[in-house]
């Protein structure tokens, strides 16, 4: 028996089973002369078709036969018919045993296999070492070390014994790597780490606890707590270097132990293990917290401007009525001298007659003060709130050290320059302080009478702090999110290695190919355009002209829809969770985050998935299904329900359902689209719940998801609710495991920018939005002068050439970094479209995207297939979020939880049951269809194809939770 279970049944099947797919056996099962001849050797039948079995399970899944074990009979009949074997021959051999077991010393001889044993066990043993350390989960480390078995013909032993290597290897590298980071500590280093678990910190609870619960907040109170939180990390000193060399997961996996333990339970570990828990959570902790306190930042300069914005707007309501009198007055007045001017009359007179002289100077004096009224601007109200940003502005910039790119000199200067002035409690700016980094619209209010004014100085200083670290022109190496853009990149030597660039390496190469495209498709589309042929448009007078695309369903699809969901089962959704758990095995993705081992409380991990699904919450859960309580949900979620868990989960799900033959009618998979939906939180205080007018006066976030064309919900992000949807497109499209067979992506009109065009096109993808105001979008070209007149009036400028040829490695530099995983392309894609004047980087993937925009568009205008599928694509997406509003209807369907991470575990969970009920949905749907198909009413696939897996009507989601069978291991078939 293994040391510890680390697979599955379902896993050890895959990894030892003999398979009977007729793919793997045109793999591994194709006989050559020198193998026939071989076998030809053995003088009875029974031999030369045992020796052949044998032979085969060598080279796949690369281990002996053992005596009585059945033979797929589907590998029978393979290697059978090469041999000349008869159908009768071969069902007679199943009876036989003899021959099962007799050759594997022949065949080693013959073919250079080994025993695992001496030496070839001894030089596996070394190759698992450095595996077992990089290894992200336990059953892709089994299957690499199979898969080095088989590359050097070691014969494959039996699961209990690569289990219990794997597993060994596994402890071992835990140990390693805690050993490595405790030797780069001091004695006096340790001393002081744990203290961290017996001081008592002065909020109560030992400093442990309370310095880990800490989340963005929104003033200068929670801004200071953080900062407190730092301090006590940063005292602690860790040596630069005591975290290099140990793989960032296993940083990672420790780090959320740490996070998951109580003090006392920490003091109970060795004190190797828990001196590397502890050194993982004060690294990961401090730049977690240099990235919320940066955060805390930007969501206070961000409340202040909205405040000033509502005390712009009650000034210019409160003086609506004097605005209305005013110019009335005025007017009465001016109509008069008007009137007297073009008579002749006497214009002073004429006043008198009209009103008074006394009440029009009145009227000019009131005019001139509402005049100034409505100049007003938000930032000069910003000054109100000047005391609340200097409860922590000082300690804030103190805080941190930034580094900024040229263009940010002068903000770096000023910085350094206020920091001093804190120091010594200076009240005034000197002459000589930086003025560079000050906007227009900040100066006449900064620089007054030949002087500057501390307050809007300041305020200024802050404000485009902000706007420098989201641009990435101003970072802090403390930071993850808020860190130089150049160390995130891949470096220049690794761009060629990149298989997913799909453009040339010189940008003159590019340039050439774009140029010739673009100049023959604005040709193209003019003609067209001159013949009235384009597709659902027209251009009149230089302004185009869009129709309404219409549906085209066919004719009987909700009759079919309703029959077919008649035929399929009335159940409750635990069952549901249940079967589709039985066949796909998804719950065996939920490794424990110490170990790697499959969840063993099958039933518990269901409940938890369910309650995040449901937004119920484990403790109502536990009052729901009856089955376990608070206390073991709540452990089955610390250990095995995380982001990445539920990725893994959800990736498995998304191939289960691929593979079934009903959901090929939906499409292949290989497009998707994505948006955003909303929802609101049950108040201010949530993790992330900021408000959007958009959505009403209520906090909330929201839950952005990729949708393939087979209705699989491939990739969940939890976004606030005020970002912008586009720098999340390519997360789905290249960070999910699903995700990356995708070749065309649609969005709505919020999810598209000119950078994510660029990015797309450089990677392949075929990004496809559909804009709203298409007809108000213009088009740029190579040489503008050259455009057919029909599309001139659209030609907005001319493409920059010269700064493409300049960026052009950096460009290729950033997109290979996304597409290796180096860096999440939100985080970057964020940053370009924060600032891009002062970016030269930004601006040039503006141009490409100018240029890849420019030709979707002339696409657009031609091809009705392809508007056509960018609406079934986003149709298909509101119908998941239908589903999903309807699975997420406990706690008034709004968010309750406090941290980010809670968070997005409900939107994972919530994704993964939606993925569970497609799936269940398109299986039964399939048997559903197979059924009038025996009926002799099977509809074509062309109506088939608009019968969709969302619907729930048939399934209950209220009441009691019971699971109705009794618990298995997870990986039960």
């Amino acid at each position: 028996m293994a040391h510890r279970t680390i697979l599955t049944d379902r896993q050890r099947a895959a990894l030892f089973s003999l398979p009977a797919d007729e793919a793997a056996h045109l793999r591994f099962y194709v006989l050559g002369e020198h193998d026939l001849g071989l076998i030809g050797r053995r003088r009875r039948p029974w031999n030369r078709l045992g020796f052949a079995l044998q032979l085969c399970a060598f080279r796949y899944p690369g281990r002996l036969i053992q005596p009585g074990e059945a033979i797929p009979e589907t590998m029978l009949a393979f290697i059978g018919a090469q041999l000349g074997f008869t159908a009768e021959e071969l069902a007679g051999y199943g009876t036989r045993r003899e021959t099962r077991y007799e050759h594997s010393a022949t065949l080693q001889d013959l073919y250079g296999y080994r025993p695992f044993e001496g030496q070839a066990r001894h030089g596996m043993l070394l190759w698992l070492a450095p595996a077992a350390e990089t290894a992200t989960d336990n059953a892709g480390l089994a299957t690499g070390f199979v898969s080095e078995l088989r590359s050097r013909r070691i014969i494959v032993p039996g699961p209990a014994t690569v289990e219990r290597a794997c597993a060994d290897a596994l402890v071992q590298a835990e140990r390693r790597v805690a050993r490595r980071i405790v030797d780069r500590l001091s004695p006096d280093l340790r001393r002081r780490l744990d203290t961290l678990l017996d001081e008592v910190s002065t909020q109560g609870g030992r400093r442990f606890t309370w310095v880990r619960q800490f989340e963005p907040g929104g003033n200068s109170a929670e801004m200071n707590q953080l900062l407190d939180r730092l301090d006590v990390l940063r005292a602690l000193d860790l040596p630069p270097g005591v975290l290099d060399g140990v793989p960032a997961h296993r940083v990672d996996r420790l780090r959320r132990e740490g996070e998951r333990r109580y003090a006392d339970d920490l003091r109970a570990l060795g004190e190797t293990r828990r001196l590397a828990i502890l050194v993982a959570c004060v690294a990961g902790w401090r730049t977690l917290l240099a990235d919320a306190a940066i955060e805390t930042h930007d969501r206070i300069l961000g409340r202040l401007y909205r405040q000033a914005e509502r005390r712009r707007d009650e000034a210019l309501a409160g003086g609506r009525g004097d605005l209305s009198a005013t110019l009335k007055g005025l007017a009465t007045a001016g109509g008069a001298l008007v009137t007297a001017r073009q008579a002749g009359g006497d214009l002073e007179a004429a006043v008198e007659t009209a009103t008074t002289w006394t009440v029009f100077e009145r009227l000019v004096q009131a005019a001139t003060r509402l005049t100034e009224r409505i100049e007003v601007e938000p930032i000069d109200f910003l000054p109100e709130g000047y005391a609340r940003l200097r409860r922590y502005a000082p300690r804030f910039l103190a805080s941190f050290t930034f580094h900024a790119s040229p263009a940010a000199a002068p903000l770096l200067a000023a910085i350094g320059l206020l920091k001093g002035m804190n120091a010594k409690s200076a009240k005034d700016v000197p002459a000589e302080a930086p003025r560079g980094f000050v906007r227009r619209k900040w100066q006449a209010r900064v620089f007054q009478g030949g002087g500057t004014d501390r307050r809007y100085w300041e305020l200024a200083l802050l404000f485009e702090l902000r706007n420098a670290l989201r641009a990435g022109d101003l970072w802090t190496e403390e930071s993850r999110r808020y860190r130089s853009i150049e160390t995130a990149l891949l470096p220049a030597r690794a761009v060629p290695a990149c298989t997913r660039l799909n453009v040339p390496l010189e940008a003159e190469a590019w340039l050439d190919i774009r140029r010739t495209h673009l100049a023959r498709r604005l040709d193209e589309v003019g003609q067209a355009a001159r013949r009235g042929a384009l597709a659902g448009a027209e251009i009149r007078d230089g302004k185009l002209r869009l129709e309404r695309l219409e549906g085209a369903a066919p004719e009987g699809v909700d009759a079919l829809v309703v029959d077919l969901y008649r035929r399929v089962p009335r159940l409750r959704v635990t069952d549901l969770l249940l079967e589709v758990d039985d066949r796909v095995g998804f719950s065996a993705a939920f490794a424990d985050l110490r170990t790697g081992s499959p969840p063993r409380d099958r039933l518990a991990l269901l409940s938890v998935i369910l309650a995040d699904g449901v937004n119920l919450g484990l403790r109502k859960m536990a009052e729901a299904c009856k089955a376990h309580s608070f206390w073991e949900l709540l452990r089955v979620a610390d250990w095995h329900v995380r982001e990445e868990t539920y990725e893994r989960a959800l990736a498995m799900l998304i191939e289960a359902q691929r593979a079934l033959p009903f959901a090929r009618l939906w499409g292949l998979g290989e497009t998707s689209s994505s948006d955003g939906q909303h929802f609101p939180a049950g108040g201010t205080g949530e993790a992330m719940n900021v408000v959007n007018a958009r959505h009403g006066t209520a906090p909330g976030a929201s839950f952005y998801t990729h949708l393939t064309d087979q209705y699989g919900p491939h990739h969940v992000a939890l976004i606030p609710a005020t970002a912008h949807e586009a720098p999340y497109v390519l997360d789905g499209l290249l960070l999910a495991p699903s995700g990356r067979g995708i070749r065309e992506h649609y969005t709505d009109t919020g999810g598209f920018t000119d950078h994510l065009f660029a990015i797309s096109a450089i990677l392949g993808f075929r990004f496809a939005p559909r804009i709203r105001d298409l007809a108000d979008r213009r088009l740029y070209a190579f040489t503008p002068a050259a455009t057919c007149p029909e599309l001139a009036p659209m030609i907005a400028g001319r493409i920059d050439e010269r700064l493409i040829r300049a960026h052009w490695p950096d460009i290729l530099r950033l997109a290979a970094s996304m597409a290796a995983g180096a860096v999440v392309p939100s985080h970057i894609l964020r940053k370009l479209a924060a600032y891009p004047r002062q970016n030269g980087l930004a601006l040039a993937l503006r141009e490409v995207g100018r240029v890849e925009r420019t030709l979707f568009i002339l696409d657009w205008l031609t091809d009705r297939d392809l508007q056509r599928r960018a609406q079934i694509g986003l149709n298909k997406g509101e119908a998941h979020h239908a589903l999903k509003r309807a699975l997420f209807f406990n706690r008034l369907g709004e968010l309750r939880d406090r941290t980010r991470e809670d968070q997005a575990c409900r939107a994972a969970g919530l994704n993964l049951l939606a993925t569970a009920i497609t799936y269940w949905n398109t299986r039964h749907l399939g048997t559903a269809a197979a059924m009038l198909d025996a009926e002799g009413r099977r509809p074509p696939a062309e109506t088939l194809a608009h019968v969709s897996p969302l619907a729930w009507e048939h399934i209950t989601l209220t009441g009691e939770y019971r699971w109705n069978q009794p618990d298995r291991p997870a990986s039960d078939p």
